[in-house]
């Protein structure tokens, strides 16, 4: 850890900060998950991506990762506001389901894209429902500090007496005049003092679905309060990230921060850390634009804005190939391009693996050699220092790559790296593709026998100068994405790149 010098775009300061854990090693992560109201979209897959990401990274750095995600499963009302049907009631209603089928079917579906996807489990994710008497003894404290009111059995936050101790937008940047001048009192928010207020716990109509006894009558806890009571539950008053989507900068996050200075009198959050947003062909992505696109969908290719399926790593890919803070367009040329890199790191892992180092006094180290693999590997380590920019990464990886394909072919011999440098392009390699990036190969059941099986009928069929065979073989493996490599040594393949 003392080699790196790891930075931190820290979204509080809006600066980059040397990333200083508050109990080191111990790193204390926390990032919103999903609602589950509905199959994943390419909404939830770039949070995961890139958080999964910071997860791998730390931990090699040798930092030992508490990673927490929730699941919302209750409280988040249509519009993100305080008025509203909750989304999984919702839903219920619509498929005569019960909220917690409605909840379990989709965290489910939700837990098998995030596989599909290659993102770690996080090791602790709760539910917002299994934390009800930790809200409710959050929403007492909060009254007891005198920053909420309680009216007909909801109690409201009071944004404008805790902006007296706190700066409330203090995060987002919200100037809390312009906020309460731009706001208008809707229908359904005359019982708040302030229609900037927001609802940490609300009283439940009799034709509410979700909802719990509490000391000010029957209702249901407010969106941001559950991961104020979660994250301190599992992580403490203060920890070292909170991470999430940048739409949930305001209100949600700066509704944590004001919740945790309330009754903690710290902020929750040490680093703030926010994704941006993903765009369809330029637009943002919504049901109503047709352009709506689901994990699932992505994956088979059923849906009328692709052009052909693609697969959950060229997705990852694809992901890790912008910064995690600028804008993502997905395109089915972006998507046909990042296919094609993730092939070409793939084919590069499976020649990395295979590769032996074979001494050879007739080859002097090349120092030339040498100085360009090391910039390439020290490069690669900055890049991820830096706020974690997995695009210059992979750029580098890429020149890392060059090198290992060189030796493949023969162009350039192990032996003009020397066996410790040598061990160290491979390991670096592997270790960036498999361990920080998350990519694997993806292959079907049995794959590699049939393709040995396949390609000895190939080697045979041109010794014995079956040249009809040997075309009908090559073009075979070639509409299935595998390209017959023929070399002086061997016969080898490589994915269709």
């Amino acid at each position: 850890m003392k080699q790196h010098q790891l930075k931190i775009h820290n979204t509080l300061s809006r600066e980059k900060e040397t990333f200083e854990p508050i109990n080191p090693p111990f790193v204390g992560m926390y990032v919103c998950g999903p609602t589950v109201y509905g199959d994943a979209h390419l909404g939830h897959a770039r949070p995961a991506v890139t958080f999964d990401t910071v997860n791998r990274y730390l931990s090699h750095l040798g930092y030992r990762v508490r990673y927490v995600r929730n699941i919302t499963d209750v409280g988040h009302l249509q519009g993100d506001a305080d008025e509203g049907e909750d989304k999984i009631a919702k839903k219920a209603k619509l498929e005569q389901l019960e909220p917690m089928e409605v909840a379990q079917q989709y965290t489910d579906t939700y837990h098998r894209d995030m596989e599909l996807l290659n993102t770690l489990k996080p090791n602790i994710e709760p539910r917002a429902t299994g934390h009800i008497p930790e809200q409710i003894a959050l929403v007492q404290a909060i009254l007891d500090e005198g920053l909420a009111y309680e009216v007909n059995g909801s109690v409201y936050f009071d944004v404008l007496k805790y902006n007296e101790r706190e700066q409330y937008g203090k995060l987002s940047g919200r100037i809390l005049d312009e906020l309460v001048s731009g706001t208008r009192d809707l229908d359904g928010q005359g019982e708040k003092r302030n229609p900037v207020d927001f609802a940490l716990w609300k009283n439940a109509a009799p034709e509410h679905l979700m909802k719990w006894e509490s000391p000010w009558g029957i209702g249901f806890p407010g969106w941001h309060l559950e991961c104020t009571a979660m994250s301190s539950k599992y992580l403490g008053k203060q920890f070292d990230i909170h991470g999430g989507g940048m739409d949930l900068m305001f209100p949600h996050h700066e509704c944590e921060i004001a919740q945790g200075n309330a009754c903690n009198h710290q902020d929750p959050a040490k680093y703030w850390m926010h994704n941006n947003m993903i765009t369809i062909n330029g637009q943002k992505m919504g049901k109503s634009l047709g352009n709506f696109i689901t994990l699932q969908e992505l994956f088979t290719g059923n849906h009328k804005l692709l052009e052909q399926a693609y697969s959950p790593m060229t997705i990852r890919y694809f992901i890790l190939t912008a910064h995690y803070r600028s804008t993502l367009d997905f395109s089915n040329d972006a998507l046909k391009a990042a296919q094609k890199g993730y092939k070409k790191i793939i084919n590069g892992l499976r020649i990395a693996k295979s590769l032996a180092y074979n001494p050879d006094e007739s080859v002097q180290p090349d120092a030339e050699q040498i100085k360009q693999l090391e910039n390439s590997i020290t490069y690669a380590y900055r890049a991820m220092d830096d706020d974690f920019n997995t695009a210059q990464a992979i750029g580098h990886l890429f020149n890392i790559l060059k090198k290992i394909n060189s030796l493949y072919t023969g162009q350039l011999h192990a032996a003009q790296f020397g066996k410790e440098m040598f061990d160290k392009m491979i390991q670096t390699y592997v270790v960036f593709v498999e361990k920080i990036l998350g990519l694997k190969e993806e292959k079907s059941d049995n794959q590699d026998a049939l393709l040995d099986l396949l390609l000895k009928m190939y080697t045979d069929a041109k010794t014995a100068r079956n040249y009809a065979k040997v075309d009908e073989i090559r073009a075979g493996l070639k509409n299935i994405g595998i390209v017959v490599k023929d070399m002086k040594e061997k016969i080898d393949w490589a994915y269709e790149e």
